[in-house]
């Protein structure tokens, strides 16, 4: 996979230290970042399950119900999956739950969330009884109080946000006091030889399938080199460490592709 290397991980855990920040491999002004970021899902929101399905091979399947089986639930709690647009983990957690509590899902993407919000008419989850609620907000100024919820998840939505240390801390801000934090993004590949033929493929098959599938091959190779300026899995544990999340730990799924980081707010 992709490498993120030292440097590129401490670019990502700079955001807004400078006037400019990473747009994938292309350096933009920070007020930019987010607005491109939502155009390119934008662009591919109407694909985006089925290119998942095409990339990982339905590996990201496994992923996400290895994520949500971490997570620890008793009735009537409080969810906010945010980047959660097309509804993938949630429609999980309310499994999980017997839909016995509360599921918001908050994407900065109006098209993402329009796409979760058919996903759910098709499976006949509607109405005030649903447990599901659809929100539009921003990882870096959630739109909730203080200590509202007790379960915070994040999947392949932190390495696109503008200020990462930013988007913790508002993790932190919104959970409870023992809330649980997890987090599933790609991350190190931790295997010798994997790493060079993941790198190969990111840089070469995902942008085809992009530009034959999606329409848009920009968007995959953006994909491919977000993937390379996130941080690695133990620079990863100390920001969420800085953002006052504590007891953090992380699991490596599939050599390191993807990774799960878990932590409390104690």
């Amino acid at each position: 996979m992709p490498d993120p290397g030292s440097s590129a991980a401490s670019d990502a855990a700079q955001d807004t230290t400078h006037d400019t920040t990473h747009f994938g491999f292309e350096d933009v002004p920070v007020s930019e970042k987010a607005a491109r970021v939502r155009d390119v899902f934008s662009s591919v929101a109407g694909n985006y399950d089925l290119m998942n399905d095409l990339m990982s091979m339905g590996v990201h399947r496994a992923w996400k119900a290895a994520f949500v089986k971490k997570i620890m639930v008793r009735p009537g709690m409080k969810f906010l999956d945010v980047a959660g647009g097309t509804g993938d983990i949630a429609f999980r957690l309310r499994e999980k739950t017997g839909n016995s509590g509360e599921i918001t899902v908050c994407d900065i993407n109006p098209d993402m969330l329009r796409v979760g919000q058919a996903r759910a008419i098709d499976r006949g989850i509607l109405g005030p009884n649903s447990g599901l609620r659809w929100v539009c907000g921003n990882a870096e100024a959630v739109p909730a109080p203080d200590s509202t919820y007790d379960v915070y998840t994040i999947a392949f939505g932190l390495r696109n946000v503008t200020d990462i240390p930013a988007a913790l801390a508002e993790a932190r801000r919104v959970l409870r006091p023992g809330g649980q934090f997890f987090c599933l993004e790609f991350s190190k590949v931790v295997l010798p030889v994997l790493d060079r033929i993941y790198d190969g493929y990111s840089f070469t098959v995902l942008p085809k399938l992009g530009r034959y599938v999606a329409r848009d091959e920009a968007a995959y190779r953006y994909l491919a080199e977000s993937i390379r300026k996130f941080p690695d899995q133990d620079t990863l544990l100390g920001l969420i460490a800085e953002a006052g999340l504590e007891q953090g730990r992380v699991a490596n799924l599939s050599g390191g592709i993807a990774a799960i980081h878990s932590a409390r707010r104690i």
